[in-house]
């Protein structure tokens, strides 16, 4: 059975479009005039893999249709998806009933192709990995693992909240950041339109006086200057500094040395492995409790770690448990590994709960962070608020002060 996505008119005149799956394009029609729906555009949906070629540019890297999916959105379908289920509904029923309760095409055209997938004789799981785009091998393998053990419902409403769990973590770190980056553009772009437009106008009175200035006016007038002359590039630095960052990124050798770098900064660095070990445990956790064997978990994990330097760790860690190693002792072992998370892994393999030990870990180091990026934002935004006032000060002395001079000559 194909899937199409159609133009058309309702018995209103109103313009409608969606998706819907028939024999061919002339059953489509007919499903479709049946539901008093008059097509004036009928495509097929061609169902294939949503992968990258290797010889694509870099530029088109991470562009595609399904983009447009979010983690919010696929949250709320795995919900719905679980809900039905729960509720007794064969999974392509359940898939179907999704389809047209989805507001987002691209979301739609991914749930018809599953569905016929699985029409075809696919498993649920082999038809969601013909879009790595969209569901993420996490997801994948703790689908097949629910199919595995007749708990898919179960499987569903864990990753539900996982996914949730993980963008709400996310949002209340880019919440508490957002005032202070917001901030530092504001109070940049307002020292950069008093140096290039306003004080220059000010400062060329005094400069037609063929009088001696004092340093701080004649530093002012220099740095002016120099912002008048070179604008563009005080704005096109950063943007190549950018644009370079990006590109040595884009080989392995100079992702690794980057990410070596971040990891390694005095408070940035300590955040970032505190932020890796706890995404690391809370993913390690999920697929552990959802019946995925170790190994495996531990190869998927490798795909969320963010990091080249993680991504190295927990490739150690792999080959040490294949070789019946203790995980703990691997992470222990590691200086850009936290050494409370490295200890709460032994204490869980010790126990025999490791998947407890691990949701623990989690929560204590996103807290951790969640504390640690509110306290340093609640500074930042006193210290921004200073740094501006205190440069602004120094503007206005160093205009004031040759009007006091000439002030004093007149008298």
């Amino acid at each position: 059975m194909a899937v199409f996505e159609y133009n058309a008119f309702n018995k209103n005149g109103k313009k409608v479009s969606g998706i819907i799956d028939a024999e061919s394009s002339s059953a489509a029609k007919a499903k479709l005039r049946q539901q008093q729906i008059y097509p004036t555009l009928l495509n097929k949906i061609e169902s294939k893999a949503v992968t990258h070629s290797k010889k694509s540019p870099p530029w088109l890297l991470g562009i595609n249709f399904f983009s447009r999916i979010s983690a919010s959105e696929l949250s709320m379908i795995t919900r719905q998806l679980s809900t039905l289920l729960s509720a007794g509904f064969p999974l392509v029923k359940a898939v179907s009933t999704l389809v047209p309760q989805t507001k987002s095409k691209a979301m739609q055209k991914v749930l018809s192709q599953v569905k016929e997938a699985i029409q075809e004789g696919s498993s649920f799981a082999k038809a969601l990995a013909l879009y790595p785009n969209v569901f993420s091998p996490i997801f994948i393998n703790m689908v097949n693992a629910g199919e595995s053990s007749g708990t898919l419902e179960i499987v569903l409403e864990r990753l539900a909240d996982f996914t949730e769990n993980r963008e709400d973590s996310k949002k209340k770190i880019q919440a508490s950041l957002a005032y202070p980056v917001l901030m530092s553009f504001i109070g940049v772009g307002v020292l950069l339109i008093l140096l290039t437009y306003v004080v220059p106008g000010i400062i060329g009175i005094f400069s037609d006086m063929n009088q001696t200035l004092p340093l701080p006016t004649l530093i002012l007038i220099s740095v002016s200057s120099f912002f008048s002359s070179y604008w563009w590039a005080v704005v096109l630095v950063p943007v190549l500094f950018s644009l370079s960052v990006f590109s040595i990124k884009r080989t392995e050798k100079g992702a690794y040395l980057i990410d070596k770098l971040l990891i390694s900064l005095p408070v940035f660095g300590t955040l970032l492995q505190k932020l890796m070990a706890a995404r690391f445990t809370r993913t390690l956790a999920s697929l552990l409790d959802n019946g995925v064997p170790m190994l495996t978990a531990l190869n998927i994990t490798k795909s969320v770690a963010g990091n080249k330097i993680m991504f190295e760790l927990i490739s150690n860690a792999c080959e040490r448990v294949e070789q019946g190693g203790e995980l703990g002792e691997v992470f222990a072992q590691s200086k850009y590994f936290p050494y409370l998370a490295s200890q709460m892994i032994k204490i869980g393999e010790t126990s025999g709960e490791m998947e407890k030990m691990l949701e623990k870990t989690a929560d204590l180091f996103e807290k951790d962070v969640q504390s640690a990026i509110t306290a340093a934002s609640s500074l930042i935004e006193p210290i921004i608020i200073l740094t501006m006032g205190v440069v602004v000060g120094i503007i206005i002395l160093a205009i004031c002060l040759p009007i006091f001079e000439i002030n004093q000559l007149i008298q």
